[in-house]
């Protein structure tokens, strides 16, 4: 069991190098096409819309089909997004790519393979090794994402070489889709898993009403975190400071080298204070450094402050992860996992496109404020919703989870 639990870190770096720079190509790829914010924020809503539906069909179809297999299923299509991307430059047929590919603009926790690996990881670990193990998942993730955000800077030297622009971009979109291949046989060393235990005309059981309360609370969250998507804050620091290729790739590296180190520290301070607490303490500050990104007079002091809400932002992503793997049974957990990610994904998939648009206003650092004050808000009702919820781990005097279900 602990040597699948390997395979899954290993798949989950994969992914994350890749679409560490995919990312940040996919922007600098569609301006060089003559793409304006606009539209390249319809390209971003599209992928996050695409991703959500495909999601939601994978989360509930999971509990009566071999988890391995559609593993392999979903590693085939991003392989497929990777070929796809460099042979067309159309925005309509681009669209339709990112709609149904795997390139995702959050550089997230959402996807198609996300709840089929957060199911798997749940079912190999304890409970009172849940949190941890999400941690390293996620830490894993984010330090393979951080080296993918380096090697976004890969064209400039291609370039340097005497391949052209949109060649050397072309070139990533194939890595990308190696990499896809390279995801596939990670998977196909896994074992056949069906969760066999789940009824099938109900992936979700006792736990819906927690679920669908959380669902809520994070499509909130994500609407607001689709107005600072990875690829729009890419743009927004092209545009309004004129960052390089190059140096955005390796503000992205330690934006997400010091994301990664804060998923242990969460693990260690949800032991120490709860998993709901965690998730709240750590965000709203995070938030405030982005509102404050938003009025920097100049380029260093955006970044220093984008830096800070780095080593903040992301520390409710094992927390929460590791909450919502323990209030379901494990047969609904693919479930759980998808309606939880797929409210999430389509309130994100709505702010982009509306974010491409504030770009575009004589104050374009009004999508880091609206997505900071909206941050917020969901903070302080997730905190005030489930604040007396404990997970079997913490549970000593609290409300219980069946009593919640109730």
């Amino acid at each position: 069991m602990r040597s699948n639990v390997f395979l899954l870190y290993a798949a989950r770096g994969v992914r994350g190098f890749g679409d560490g720079f995919a990312i940040i190509i996919l922007p600098a790829y569609l301006t060089a096409l003559g793409f304006d914010p606009i539209q390249i924020g319809f390209v971003a809503t599209a992928s996050l819309l695409g991703t959500s539906l495909l999601t939601l069909a994978i989360g509930f179809i999971a509990p009566r089909h071999d988890l391995r297999t559609l593993l392999l299923l979903g590693a085939g299509l991003m392989a497929c997004t990777g070929l796809a991307f460099p042979n067309f430059e159309h925005l309509a047929v681009i669209a339709v790519i990112a709609f149904v590919g795997t390139v995702n603009p959050s550089a997230g926790d959402i996807g198609v393979l996300v709840p089929l690996e957060h199911a798997t990881l749940a079912r190999g670990v304890p409970d009172n090794e849940r949190t941890r193990a999400f941690a390293r998942y996620s830490l894993i993730g984010a330090l393979a994402t951080a080296a993918g955000a380096l090697a976004a800077a890969l064209p400039d030297f291609l370039v340097l070489a005497g391949i052209g622009k949109l060649g050397a971009f072309k070139l990533m979109f194939y890595a990308y889709a190696a990499l896809g291949l390279v995801s596939a046989a990670l998977y196909r060393r896994l074992p056949h898993v069906v969760m066999d235990e789940a009824a099938p005309s109900a992936p979700l059981g006792p736990s819906r009403g927690v679920v669908y309360k959380l669902a809520a609370l994070f499509s909130l969250d994500s609407f607001a975190g689709g107005f600072t998507v990875q690829s729009l804050m890419a743009l927004w620091l092209f545009e309004r400071f004129e960052l390089s290729l190059s140096a955005a790739s390796v503000f992205f590296f330690w934006s997400s080298v010091f994301a990664a180190f804060s998923y242990p520290v969460a693990a260690w301070l949800a032991q120490r204070i709860g998993l709901i607490n965690t998730m709240v303490y750590t965000h709203i500050p995070s938030s405030i450094f982005l509102i404050l990104a938003a009025f920097s007079p100049n380029l260093w002091v955006a970044l220093a402050l984008l830096l800070v809400r780095s080593a903040l932002s992301q520390m409710d992503v094992p927390t929460r992860t590791s909450y919502v793997m323990a209030v379901v049974t494990p047969a609904e957990r693919t479930a759980a996992a998808s309606v939880t990610a797929v409210p999430r994904g389509l309130a994100a998939s709505i702010s982009p496109a509306m974010a491409g648009v504030l770009l575009t206003t004589s104050f374009s650092g009004l999508p880091l404020v609206v997505c900071g004050v909206l941050k917020i808000v969901y903070d302080v009702a997730l905190l005030f919703s489930f604040r007396h919820v404990k997970p079997p781990e913490e549970q000593r005097g609290s409300v219980s989870l069946n009593d919640a279900k109730s």
